[in-house]
Protein backbone atom coordinates (compact mmCIF):
# COMPACT_ATOMS: atom_id res chain seq x y z
CA UNK A 1 0.00 0.00 0.00
CA UNK A 2 1.08 3.44 -0.87
CA UNK A 3 1.49 6.27 0.72
CA UNK A 4 1.95 10.30 -0.50
CA UNK A 5 4.10 12.35 1.61
CA UNK A 6 3.74 16.08 1.66
CA UNK A 7 6.78 17.98 3.13
CA UNK A 8 7.45 21.70 2.97
CA UNK A 9 10.07 23.60 3.94
CA UNK A 10 9.60 26.73 5.36
CA UNK A 11 12.92 29.04 4.88
CA UNK A 12 13.79 32.30 5.19
CA UNK A 13 14.24 32.72 1.55
CA UNK A 14 12.01 29.89 -0.13
CA UNK A 15 9.36 27.68 0.68
CA UNK A 16 10.08 24.74 -0.99
CA UNK A 17 6.83 21.88 -1.61
CA UNK A 18 7.37 18.38 -2.25
CA UNK A 19 4.96 15.37 -2.88
CA UNK A 20 6.31 11.99 -2.64
CA UNK A 21 4.86 8.41 -2.59
CA UNK A 22 6.34 6.10 -0.51
CA UNK A 23 5.49 2.11 -2.45
CA UNK A 24 5.05 -1.04 -0.55
CA UNK A 25 8.70 -1.81 -0.82
CA UNK A 26 9.52 1.20 1.24
CA UNK A 27 11.03 2.95 -2.07
CA UNK A 28 10.27 6.79 -1.87
CA UNK A 29 9.06 8.68 -5.80
CA UNK A 30 9.29 12.14 -5.89
CA UNK A 31 5.99 13.45 -7.40
CA UNK A 32 6.18 17.10 -7.70
CA UNK A 33 7.76 20.23 -6.39
CA UNK A 34 6.38 24.27 -5.73
CA UNK A 35 9.07 26.35 -4.96
CA UNK A 36 7.89 30.70 -3.82
CA UNK A 37 9.86 33.26 -2.24
CA UNK A 38 9.34 33.50 1.36
CA UNK A 39 6.98 36.28 2.94
CA UNK A 40 6.18 36.85 6.07
CA UNK A 41 9.63 35.30 7.50
CA UNK A 42 12.99 37.10 9.32
CA UNK A 43 15.61 34.63 9.97
CA UNK A 44 13.46 31.46 10.45
CA UNK A 45 10.90 33.30 12.22
CA UNK A 46 7.23 33.93 11.28
CA UNK A 47 7.33 37.61 11.18
CA UNK A 48 3.50 37.95 9.62
CA UNK A 49 0.99 35.03 9.29
CA UNK A 50 -1.03 36.40 6.84
CA UNK A 51 2.12 36.61 3.80
CA UNK A 52 3.91 33.36 5.31
CA UNK A 53 0.34 31.79 4.50
CA UNK A 54 -0.15 32.97 1.02
CA UNK A 55 3.95 31.80 0.21
CA UNK A 56 3.35 28.32 1.68
CA UNK A 57 0.11 28.82 -0.59
CA UNK A 58 1.91 29.56 -3.79
CA UNK A 59 4.42 26.51 -3.17
CA UNK A 60 1.81 23.99 -2.36
CA UNK A 61 -0.52 24.86 -5.69
CA UNK A 62 2.36 24.49 -7.68
CA UNK A 63 3.71 21.11 -6.35
CA UNK A 64 0.12 19.67 -6.82
CA UNK A 65 -0.23 20.83 -10.00
CA UNK A 66 3.20 18.85 -10.86
CA UNK A 67 2.44 15.86 -8.98
CA UNK A 68 -1.35 15.88 -10.68
CA UNK A 69 -2.63 13.71 -6.72
CA UNK A 70 -3.73 14.61 -3.58
CA UNK A 71 -1.32 13.85 0.00
CA UNK A 72 -2.32 11.89 2.72
CA UNK A 73 0.26 13.22 5.55
CA UNK A 74 1.57 16.53 5.92
CA UNK A 75 5.07 17.25 7.26
CA UNK A 76 6.66 20.83 7.92
CA UNK A 77 10.46 22.11 9.15
CA UNK A 78 10.57 24.57 11.77
CA UNK A 79 13.61 26.63 12.45
CA UNK A 80 16.66 25.79 15.16
CA UNK A 81 15.82 29.50 16.14
CA UNK A 82 13.10 28.75 17.51
CA UNK A 83 14.73 25.76 20.20
CA UNK A 84 16.15 24.53 22.80
CA UNK A 85 17.59 21.05 23.92
CA UNK A 86 17.58 19.41 27.15
CA UNK A 87 19.20 15.74 28.20
CA UNK A 88 16.67 13.83 30.27
CA UNK A 89 17.26 10.27 31.67
CA UNK A 90 14.06 7.35 32.32
CA UNK A 91 14.73 4.44 34.32
CA UNK A 92 12.14 1.32 34.37
CA UNK A 93 12.20 -2.07 35.87
CA UNK A 94 11.32 -5.24 33.40
CA UNK A 95 9.35 -7.36 35.61
CA UNK A 96 9.29 -10.22 32.89
CA UNK A 97 13.29 -9.38 31.72
CA UNK A 98 12.03 -9.36 28.14
CA UNK A 99 12.35 -5.77 26.80
CA UNK A 100 10.34 -5.31 23.98
CA UNK A 101 9.17 -2.53 21.95
CA UNK A 102 6.64 -1.42 24.92
CA UNK A 103 9.60 -1.26 27.78
CA UNK A 104 11.19 0.62 25.40
CA UNK A 105 8.57 3.03 24.99
CA UNK A 106 8.20 3.38 29.01
CA UNK A 107 11.70 4.32 29.31
CA UNK A 108 11.25 7.12 26.85
CA UNK A 109 8.53 8.09 28.05
CA UNK A 110 10.08 8.05 31.37
CA UNK A 111 13.06 10.18 30.36
CA UNK A 112 10.35 12.72 28.41
CA UNK A 113 8.56 12.86 31.95
CA UNK A 114 11.96 13.75 34.06
CA UNK A 115 12.85 16.32 31.83
CA UNK A 116 12.77 19.86 33.25
CA UNK A 117 11.14 21.91 30.39
CA UNK A 118 10.18 25.54 30.79
CA UNK A 119 5.90 25.73 30.61
CA UNK A 120 6.73 28.58 27.29
CA UNK A 121 8.25 25.39 25.45
CA UNK A 122 6.77 22.16 23.44
CA UNK A 123 8.79 19.34 23.19
CA UNK A 124 9.47 18.56 19.75
CA UNK A 125 11.97 15.77 19.18
CA UNK A 126 12.68 12.97 22.10
CA UNK A 127 15.91 11.15 20.77
CA UNK A 128 17.56 8.63 22.89
CA UNK A 129 21.24 8.02 22.31
CA UNK A 130 22.03 5.72 25.09
CA UNK A 131 20.89 2.52 26.56
CA UNK A 132 21.81 0.62 29.68
CA UNK A 133 20.53 -2.68 30.43
CA UNK A 134 21.40 -3.81 33.95
CA UNK A 135 25.14 -2.88 34.21
CA UNK A 136 25.62 -2.80 30.52
CA UNK A 137 26.17 0.50 29.40
CA UNK A 138 26.01 1.47 25.39
CA UNK A 139 23.73 -1.10 24.08
CA UNK A 140 22.64 -0.01 20.74
CA UNK A 141 19.67 -1.50 20.13
CA UNK A 142 17.83 -3.31 23.37
CA UNK A 143 15.08 -4.63 21.72
CA UNK A 144 14.91 -8.27 22.01
CA UNK A 145 17.58 -8.20 25.29
CA UNK A 146 16.96 -9.93 28.87
CA UNK A 147 17.48 -7.83 31.79
CA UNK A 148 15.42 -6.57 34.89
CA UNK A 149 16.75 -3.20 34.65
CA UNK A 150 16.69 -0.43 31.02
CA UNK A 151 17.92 2.68 31.38
CA UNK A 152 17.64 5.31 28.64
CA UNK A 153 19.62 8.96 28.03
CA UNK A 154 17.74 11.29 25.26
CA UNK A 155 18.44 14.16 23.68
CA UNK A 156 15.26 16.22 24.29
CA UNK A 157 14.50 19.05 21.16
CA UNK A 158 11.95 21.29 22.61
CA UNK A 159 10.43 24.34 20.51
CA UNK A 160 8.44 27.56 21.52
CA UNK A 161 4.84 26.45 22.07
CA UNK A 162 3.76 30.12 20.46
CA UNK A 163 5.95 29.51 17.61
CA UNK A 164 4.39 26.06 17.00
CA UNK A 165 0.79 27.84 17.18
CA UNK A 166 2.04 30.22 14.33
CA UNK A 167 3.26 27.71 12.38
CA UNK A 168 0.39 25.40 12.24
CA UNK A 169 -2.11 29.08 11.43
CA UNK A 170 0.06 29.48 8.85
CA UNK A 171 -0.17 26.85 7.18
CA UNK A 172 -3.73 26.25 8.24
CA UNK A 173 -4.42 29.59 5.97
CA UNK A 174 -2.64 28.00 3.10
CA UNK A 175 -4.88 24.93 3.35
CA UNK A 176 -2.57 22.68 5.02
CA UNK A 177 -3.13 20.29 8.26
CA UNK A 178 0.02 19.60 9.71
CA UNK A 179 0.50 15.90 10.90
CA UNK A 180 4.50 16.17 11.74
CA UNK A 181 7.32 18.89 12.75
CA UNK A 182 10.37 18.40 11.95
CA UNK A 183 13.82 20.63 12.95
CA UNK A 184 15.06 21.66 9.51
CA UNK A 185 18.69 21.04 10.33
CA UNK A 186 17.75 17.36 11.27
CA UNK A 187 15.48 16.94 8.08
CA UNK A 188 18.44 17.98 5.97
CA UNK A 189 20.67 15.43 8.17
CA UNK A 190 18.63 12.68 7.12
CA UNK A 191 18.68 14.00 3.33
CA UNK A 192 22.42 14.21 2.92
CA UNK A 193 24.40 11.97 5.77
CA UNK A 194 25.12 8.07 5.04
CA UNK A 195 25.33 5.03 7.64
CA UNK A 196 29.03 5.57 8.04
CA UNK A 197 28.98 9.09 8.55
CA UNK A 198 26.49 8.33 11.48
CA UNK A 199 28.50 5.64 12.76
CA UNK A 200 31.64 7.33 12.80
CA UNK A 201 30.40 10.88 14.15
CA UNK A 202 29.63 13.90 11.92
CA UNK A 203 28.67 17.46 11.73
CA UNK A 204 26.12 18.28 9.52
CA UNK A 205 25.60 22.33 9.04
CA UNK A 206 22.48 23.74 6.78
CA UNK A 207 23.85 26.68 5.17
CA UNK A 208 20.74 28.67 4.60
CA UNK A 209 19.58 32.34 3.29
CA UNK A 210 19.01 33.62 6.92
CA UNK A 211 20.59 30.75 8.92
CA UNK A 212 22.57 27.77 9.98
CA UNK A 213 21.70 24.88 11.53
CA UNK A 214 24.11 22.52 13.22
CA UNK A 215 23.84 19.19 13.92
CA UNK A 216 26.05 16.47 15.66
CA UNK A 217 25.58 12.55 14.92
CA UNK A 218 27.41 10.84 17.28
CA UNK A 219 27.12 7.01 17.77
CA UNK A 220 24.46 6.69 15.53
CA UNK A 221 22.01 8.86 17.38
CA UNK A 222 21.60 12.52 17.52
CA UNK A 223 23.83 14.34 20.14
CA UNK A 224 23.49 18.40 19.65
CA UNK A 225 21.65 20.91 18.10
CA UNK A 226 22.27 24.57 17.78
CA UNK A 227 21.26 27.62 15.47
CA UNK A 228 23.27 30.64 14.11
CA UNK A 229 21.34 33.73 12.90
CA UNK A 230 23.51 34.10 9.83
CA UNK A 231 22.98 32.87 6.18
CA UNK A 232 23.55 33.93 2.50
CA UNK A 233 21.45 36.78 2.26
CA UNK A 234 24.12 38.67 5.05
CA UNK A 235 26.11 38.07 2.10
CA UNK A 236 24.16 39.98 -0.37
CA UNK A 237 23.95 42.52 2.35
CA UNK A 238 27.76 42.85 2.68
CA UNK A 239 28.01 43.47 -0.73
CA UNK A 240 25.69 46.03 -1.24
CA UNK A 241 26.79 48.08 1.73
CA UNK A 242 30.18 47.88 0.45
CA UNK A 243 29.86 48.47 -3.40
CA UNK A 244 26.72 50.72 -2.78
CA UNK A 245 24.54 48.97 -4.76
CA UNK A 246 21.07 48.00 -4.63
CA UNK A 247 20.47 44.31 -3.07
CA UNK A 248 18.96 42.56 -6.00
CA UNK A 249 22.29 43.82 -8.16
CA UNK A 250 24.13 42.35 -5.48
CA UNK A 251 22.44 39.17 -4.95
CA UNK A 252 23.09 38.66 -8.81
CA UNK A 253 26.60 39.38 -8.35
CA UNK A 254 26.82 36.55 -5.59
CA UNK A 255 25.50 34.18 -7.71
CA UNK A 256 27.37 35.01 -10.56
CA UNK A 257 30.76 35.75 -9.43
CA UNK A 258 30.60 34.08 -5.75
CA UNK A 259 33.91 32.64 -5.07
CA UNK A 260 36.14 33.04 -2.29
CA UNK A 261 39.25 32.84 -4.33
CA UNK A 262 39.37 35.45 -7.45
CA UNK A 263 42.52 37.89 -7.87
CA UNK A 264 41.27 39.35 -11.37
CA UNK A 265 41.27 42.87 -11.21
CA UNK A 266 38.31 42.16 -14.39
CA UNK A 267 35.95 45.24 -13.91
CA UNK A 268 31.98 45.26 -13.96
CA UNK A 269 29.67 47.41 -13.76
CA UNK A 270 27.70 48.21 -11.14
CA UNK A 271 24.46 49.98 -10.62
CA UNK A 272 24.45 52.67 -7.78
CA UNK A 273 22.32 53.38 -4.97
CA UNK A 274 19.39 55.80 -5.39
CA UNK A 275 20.62 57.37 -8.24
CA UNK A 276 18.89 55.74 -11.15
CA UNK A 277 20.81 55.09 -14.27
CA UNK A 278 24.42 55.65 -12.95
CA UNK A 279 26.78 52.86 -12.73
CA UNK A 280 30.77 52.81 -11.84
CA UNK A 281 32.79 50.11 -11.72
CA UNK A 282 34.32 47.08 -9.41
CA UNK A 283 36.89 44.86 -9.64
CA UNK A 284 35.95 40.84 -9.34
CA UNK A 285 38.77 40.56 -6.78
CA UNK A 286 36.66 43.28 -4.35
CA UNK A 287 33.70 40.98 -4.83
CA UNK A 288 35.48 38.02 -3.72
CA UNK A 289 37.33 40.18 -0.99
CA UNK A 290 34.09 40.91 0.83
CA UNK A 291 32.03 37.17 0.27
CA UNK A 292 35.68 36.28 1.98
CA UNK A 293 35.10 37.87 4.56
CA UNK A 294 32.00 37.28 6.06
CA UNK A 295 31.99 33.85 4.57
CA UNK A 296 35.19 33.10 7.13
CA UNK A 297 33.71 34.76 10.02
CA UNK A 298 30.56 32.64 9.95
CA UNK A 299 32.98 29.80 9.48
CA UNK A 300 34.79 30.58 12.53
CA UNK A 301 31.53 31.26 14.51
CA UNK A 302 30.24 27.57 13.73
CA UNK A 303 33.68 26.49 14.73
CA UNK A 304 33.88 27.55 17.96
CA UNK A 305 30.38 26.38 18.26
CA UNK A 306 31.33 23.20 17.46
CA UNK A 307 34.29 23.47 19.90
CA UNK A 308 32.11 24.34 22.90
CA UNK A 309 29.60 21.87 22.49
CA UNK A 310 31.99 19.08 23.84
CA UNK A 311 31.75 16.47 20.43
CA UNK A 312 34.22 17.77 18.42
CA UNK A 313 36.67 14.65 19.58
CA UNK A 314 33.32 12.28 18.62
CA UNK A 315 33.23 13.14 14.70
CA UNK A 316 35.42 10.87 13.39
CA UNK A 317 33.40 11.32 9.91
CA UNK A 318 33.96 15.18 9.98
CA UNK A 319 32.12 17.85 8.37
CA UNK A 320 29.23 17.86 5.93
CA UNK A 321 28.14 21.09 4.45
CA UNK A 322 24.85 21.72 3.11
CA UNK A 323 22.61 24.69 1.81
CA UNK A 324 22.58 27.36 -0.41
CA UNK A 325 25.10 29.08 1.17
CA UNK A 326 27.32 25.95 0.51
CA UNK A 327 27.40 26.91 -3.77
CA UNK A 328 30.30 29.97 -3.06
CA UNK A 329 32.97 27.96 -4.74
CA UNK A 330 36.11 27.02 -3.10
CA UNK A 331 33.75 26.90 0.30
CA UNK A 332 35.13 23.30 1.06
CA UNK A 333 38.88 24.43 1.38
CA UNK A 334 37.50 27.12 3.79
CA UNK A 335 36.18 24.86 5.74
CA UNK A 336 38.53 22.38 6.02
CA UNK A 337 41.27 24.83 7.36
CA UNK A 338 38.67 26.77 9.66
CA UNK A 339 37.70 23.30 11.34
CA UNK A 340 41.37 22.37 12.19
CA UNK A 341 41.76 19.85 8.92
CA UNK A 342 38.84 17.78 9.92
CA UNK A 343 37.19 16.14 6.69
CA UNK A 344 35.33 18.59 4.98
CA UNK A 345 32.44 17.82 1.94
CA UNK A 346 29.61 19.68 0.49
CA UNK A 347 26.70 17.72 0.24
CA UNK A 348 23.85 17.85 -1.94
CA UNK A 349 20.57 15.49 -1.10
CA UNK A 350 20.73 11.69 -2.13
CA UNK A 351 19.68 10.18 -4.84
CA UNK A 352 15.85 8.89 -5.05
CA UNK A 353 13.53 8.57 -7.73
CA UNK A 354 11.77 11.20 -9.93
CA UNK A 355 14.43 13.66 -8.77
CA UNK A 356 14.48 16.54 -10.49
CA UNK A 357 17.50 17.98 -11.88
CA UNK A 358 16.49 21.49 -9.85
CA UNK A 359 16.26 19.61 -6.51
CA UNK A 360 19.90 18.24 -6.60
CA UNK A 361 20.72 21.12 -5.09
CA UNK A 362 22.11 21.76 -1.48
CA UNK A 363 19.47 24.51 -1.08
CA UNK A 364 16.43 21.58 -1.13
CA UNK A 365 18.31 19.24 1.03
CA UNK A 366 15.67 20.34 4.03
CA UNK A 367 13.01 19.45 2.37
CA UNK A 368 13.55 16.29 0.65
CA UNK A 369 14.54 15.16 4.30
CA UNK A 370 10.47 16.33 5.34
CA UNK A 371 9.61 13.75 3.02
CA UNK A 372 12.02 11.38 3.97
CA UNK A 373 10.72 11.78 7.10
CA UNK A 374 7.51 10.97 6.37
CA UNK A 375 8.66 8.02 4.83
CA UNK A 376 10.49 6.18 7.41
CA UNK A 377 13.80 7.19 7.50
CA UNK A 378 14.66 8.51 10.81
CA UNK A 379 17.16 7.74 14.08
CA UNK A 380 16.26 4.18 15.13
CA UNK A 381 14.00 4.97 17.79
CA UNK A 382 12.18 8.43 18.29
CA UNK A 383 9.22 9.74 19.84
CA UNK A 384 7.74 12.73 17.45
CA UNK A 385 5.66 16.30 17.78
CA UNK A 386 2.94 13.83 17.42
CA UNK A 387 4.18 12.16 20.73
CA UNK A 388 4.19 8.60 18.53
CA UNK A 389 6.99 6.63 18.90
CA UNK A 390 8.49 5.52 16.02
CA UNK A 391 10.78 2.49 15.80
CA UNK A 392 13.41 1.96 12.70
CA UNK A 393 10.78 2.72 9.48
CA UNK A 394 7.08 1.82 11.71
CA UNK A 395 5.67 5.04 13.40
CA UNK A 396 3.38 3.18 16.72
CA UNK A 397 0.37 5.52 16.99
CA UNK A 398 -0.04 4.59 20.65
CA UNK A 399 -2.34 7.43 22.02
CA UNK A 400 -1.25 6.69 25.61
CA UNK A 401 -0.02 8.62 27.73
CA UNK A 402 2.90 7.19 30.34
CA UNK A 403 0.28 6.86 32.94
CA UNK A 404 -1.68 3.97 30.21
CA UNK A 405 1.77 2.64 28.62
CA UNK A 406 2.99 1.57 32.55
CA UNK A 407 -0.45 0.16 33.65
CA UNK A 408 -0.53 -2.06 30.54
CA UNK A 409 2.76 -3.63 31.16
CA UNK A 410 0.61 -5.12 34.63
CA UNK A 411 -2.52 -7.16 33.23
CA UNK A 412 -2.14 -9.55 36.07
CA UNK A 413 -2.80 -6.87 38.55
CA UNK A 414 -5.53 -4.91 36.33
CA UNK A 415 -8.22 -7.79 35.85
CA UNK A 416 -11.23 -5.32 35.13
CA UNK A 417 -12.18 -2.93 32.47
CA UNK A 418 -11.61 0.47 33.41
CA UNK A 419 -15.34 0.81 33.12
CA UNK A 420 -16.46 -2.24 35.71
CA UNK A 421 -13.84 -0.96 38.33
CA UNK A 422 -14.79 1.19 41.21
CA UNK A 423 -12.66 4.22 42.20
CA UNK A 424 -11.64 1.83 45.09
CA UNK A 425 -10.61 -0.67 42.70
CA UNK A 426 -8.61 1.41 40.90
CA UNK A 427 -6.70 2.65 43.64
CA UNK A 428 -6.02 -0.86 45.24
CA UNK A 429 -4.69 -2.25 42.03
CA UNK A 430 -2.37 1.39 41.27
CA UNK A 431 -0.88 0.68 44.77
CA UNK A 432 -0.27 -2.89 43.51
CA UNK A 433 1.59 -1.35 40.74
CA UNK A 434 2.97 0.99 42.89
CA UNK A 435 4.17 -1.63 45.53
CA UNK A 436 6.21 -3.87 42.48
CA UNK A 437 7.80 -0.80 41.65
CA UNK A 438 8.47 0.87 44.33
CA UNK A 439 12.41 2.11 43.15
CA UNK A 440 10.58 4.15 40.28
CA UNK A 441 9.57 7.28 42.19
CA UNK A 442 7.06 8.59 39.29
CA UNK A 443 4.57 5.47 41.01
CA UNK A 444 5.08 7.10 44.81
CA UNK A 445 4.02 10.66 43.26
CA UNK A 446 1.32 9.19 41.13
CA UNK A 447 0.26 7.50 44.32
CA UNK A 448 -0.42 10.42 45.93
CA UNK A 449 -1.89 12.63 43.53
CA UNK A 450 -4.36 9.98 43.33
CA UNK A 451 -5.19 9.59 46.90
CA UNK A 452 -5.92 13.46 46.87
CA UNK A 453 -7.82 13.08 43.88
CA UNK A 454 -10.49 10.59 45.80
Amino acid sequence: MSTTILGIDIGSTKICAIIAEKNSDGDIKILGAGIAKSQGLKKGIITNIDLASNSIKNALNDAKRVAGTQYETVIVSISGAYTKSVESTGVVNIPNHDIGIKEISRAMQMADHNANIPNEYEKLHILPFNFKVDDQEFIDDPLGMNGSRLEVHAHIITVQKSSISNLAKAAKLAGVKIDNIVLSGYASAIAVVNEDERELGVVVIDMGGATCDMIIHAGNSLRYNDYLGVGSNNITNDLSTALHTPLTAAEKMKIKYGTLDNNSSELIELPVIGDDGSTHEVSLDIISNVIYVRVEETLMILAKMLEDSGYKDQVGAGIVLTGGLTKIANIRELATAIFDNLPTRVAKPREMDGLFETLRDPSYSTALGLVLYGGGHFTPYEIDSNKNLRYKDEIIDSEKNIQNVLFEEEPEVIKKSDEMLSAKDKLANIAKINEKNEKNGFFTSLWNRLTQLF
